[in-house]
Formats: C-alpha cells, structure tokens, sequence
C-alpha cells in the first residue's frame, strides 16, 4: 500500500495540497492558452496580424525628447526602447524625490509645533485630493506656459534659468577619466557595504557600537573625493547654460513637458507617502520614545535610532505601492505632451496599425517596472520586519 510514514497518499494532507495546487495550476495555463489561441484564430479570420515583425520596420515618426539619440529613421522597437527609457527617468526621478519630500511631511506632520503640524496637514489635504490630471495641467499651463520669453528669463543662483522653453542648469560633461572613477566609486560602494556588515556582526558580539553605518557613509564619501582630487583630469567638465541666438545652449534643461510631470508626480505622492510615514511613526508605542528621552536622547536621536527603525516594517508594504503608483501615473504625460512608453506605444499604434502586438508589450512593460518594485522593496521588507520569538 502507498503511503508516507503511516498516513496513506490518498489521505496525506501534503500530497493532496500538492495535487490541488498541480491541478489548479493546469487548468489556469490550459485556460489562458485556450483564450490565446481563440484570439488568435478570430484575428487571423479578419486579416489583423499578432506578430511583432513590425517591430524592424522604420518607425518614421518624430520623438520630442529622449534618453539617447534618436532618429526617424530608427524602427518601431528602437523607438518603444526610447519610451521605456523616457517613463524611467521621471519614474526613478519621481520617486527618489517623492520619497525625500514625503518622509519630511510626514515627519512634519506628528511635529510638537503647531504651525508646523498645520502645514503638513494642509499640503496633504490639498495635493492629494486634487485629481492628478488637474495638477499635471496646473503645472504646465498655469506655471511654465506662463513664465517670461527667452530673452526676459528668470535667473537664480547657481545659475538656474527659468523660462516657457524650460529650465536650464549647470551640468557636467564626461571625460576620459570618469570611466575610472566611475569604477572606484562603485569598488568604494561594495567596500562600504562588507565593511558594514562586519561592523554590525562585531557590534551585536561585543555589544559595543561600532558605529557601521558612519563608517559605509566615510568609505563612500572619502573615497570618491579623494580620487577626484589626485586624478590628473577632473572626470567631469563644468557645463554652464549660455544664451545662444534663439535660446540658451548648453548645461542641463529640463523641458516643460518634463518638468511639469516630474512636479506633478512628486507633489501627489509626496501626499500620500506623508501620510503612510506619519502612520508608520504613530504605529510606534509612547513608550519607546518616552524611555528613549529617559536615557538622554535628543528628540532628533529619538526619531532617528528608536521610532523610525520600528516604524519602517509599517510603512515599507504601502511605500511600495506608492512607487508603483507614480509609475503607473506617469502614463498621464500624454496630456501634456511629454513623450514617455504610453505616448511613443500610442504613437505606433497608428503608424503600425498593431493594437494588439504594441498594447500587449505596453502591459509587459508596465508589469516589469511593477515587478522589480515590488522585488526590491519585498527584499527590504524582510530585512527589517520583525521576527517573533
């Protein structure tokens, strides 16, 4: 007779989890595949293709801006490349700046002063209530619409150029000895994260701080400065904006429509990672913060080493759907004219006459960016999530 131990197959409960999860499994892939092959056959019965040869055809369509050098020349799968990389660079702008702007509002918001506390709460109630499309529209048609000519522009220090063509300011060019120092810096990060880990070990053996972090942040900061200093050439060459004969050439510019998402975006999820930040602090018990004032911290201390660490196996879970919002909220460009992955797959479906091939990527893409969100902040989640015992 079959069996596992003294429990029969038919009535191990591990068997039949197994089984059940193996059948449920089957039945979903034969389904898919089932609605997949009708799809197909009901296309090929009118004449629309599925296949994505199309993709090295010539897209022949402009693209306002872009990551990398393009051309109208370049195919349709170039040109969806340049989309991807567009919705990338205002997704990872937009959340490294939401994240800084969200954590001071939120930290703002449980603040011993009452003015303070006010604000916060007002800019949360302000910007997250206000749909996103309205915002994106403010920005750009009641903000960088109206700024002055090219020849009356805003200048600030730095210099930092403001008018209705975008902004402008210093950048840095490459030089042959970025390269190395590139490769120091990323030797100086791995270095930096041993050297913490061994630091941290040691700390927990010993019960003595032995202060890892401070000392990554040295190793990381020292390093790179000092190689800038000793290289012959420095790796990057100063850049500033100059007004040429119809607008200011050269530095960094940030176009309107750019401009106007990246703000947009950040100020709307700023308001709701607020409020996820300040739930994560108040989901810390009293106690722990009053304990921390009777050994002397400061309240600055007190929020850095004691509440925050507690608070972040809170606030890491919903944080991450935020990230993901403003990557799926950037689609919105397209109001405003910012060429990013939605825009550019809109674009090709009229020059290719491909809906279905170009909306499928479309989805693949989106769910990709989603994915490697979700992937991150789940590896995170686990590092500093309690364990019970």
């Amino acid at each position: 007779m079959l069996s596992f131990g003294d429990i029969p197959l038919w009535r191990d409960v591990r068997v039949l989890r197994a089984l059940t999860q193996i059948v449920s499994a089957v039945l979903v892939v034969g389904l898919v595949l089932f609605i997949f092959t009708q799809v197909v056959a009901a296309a090929n019965e009118r004449g629309f293709s599925l296949g994505f040869d199309f993709l090295r055809e010539e897209a022949g369509f402009p693209i306002a801006e872009s990551v990398i050098e393009y051309e109208e020349s370049d195919t349709f799968l170039y040109a969806f490349g340049v989309g991807i990389l567009n919705t990338l660079k205002v997704a990872i702008s937009g959340v490294i700046l939401a994240t800084i702007l969200g954590i001071f509002i939120g930290v703002c918001g449980v603040s011993t002063n009452w003015l303070v506390r006010r604000i916060a709460i007002v800019y949360v109630e302000i910007f997250r209530n206000v749909p996103l499309l309205v915002q994106l529209f403010f920005w750009y048609f009641g903000v960088f619409q109206l700024l002055p000519s090219v020849q009356e522009s805003i200048q600030w220090p730095g210099p930092i150029i403001l008018n209705n063509r975008g902004i402008y300011m210093i950048w840095g060019d490459p030089t042959a000895a970025f390269v190395p120092w590139l490769v120091l810096l990323l030797v100086a990060v791995v270095v930096a994260v041993v050297v913490a880990v061994v630091l941290s070990r040691v700390e927990s053996r010993v019960g003595r701080s032995t202060y890892p972090l401070s000392v990554a942040v040295a190793i990381v900061v020292v390093v790179p400065v000092l190689a800038w200093i000793l290289m012959p050439d420095s790796p990057l060459m100063r850049n500033a904006p100059e007004l040429g004969r119809f607008n200011y050439e050269g530095g960094l510019r940030l176009t309107p429509e750019f401009a106007s998402l990246l703000i947009g975006l950040v100020v709307y999820t700023a308001a709701f990672i607020a409020e996820v930040v300040r739930g994560g602090i108040n989901s810390v018990r009293r106690g722990q913060t009053e304990a921390s004032r009777a050994l002397g911290l400061t309240a600055l201390q007190t929020l850095r080493f004691v509440v925050f660490p507690q608070a972040l196996r809170v606030i890491i879970p919903p944080l991450i759907s935020q990230y993901l919002n403003l990557t799926k909220n950037s689609s919105l460009a397209i109001a405003i004219g910012y060429p990013d992955l939605f825009s550019v797959g809109r674009i090709m479906v009229n020059q290719a006459g491909r809906a279905v091939p170009i909306f499928l990527l479309l989805m693949i893409s989106y769910l990709a960016m989603s994915l490697t969100y979700a992937l991150i902040g789940n590896i995170y989640n686990r590092r500093v999530r309690f364990e019970e015992r």
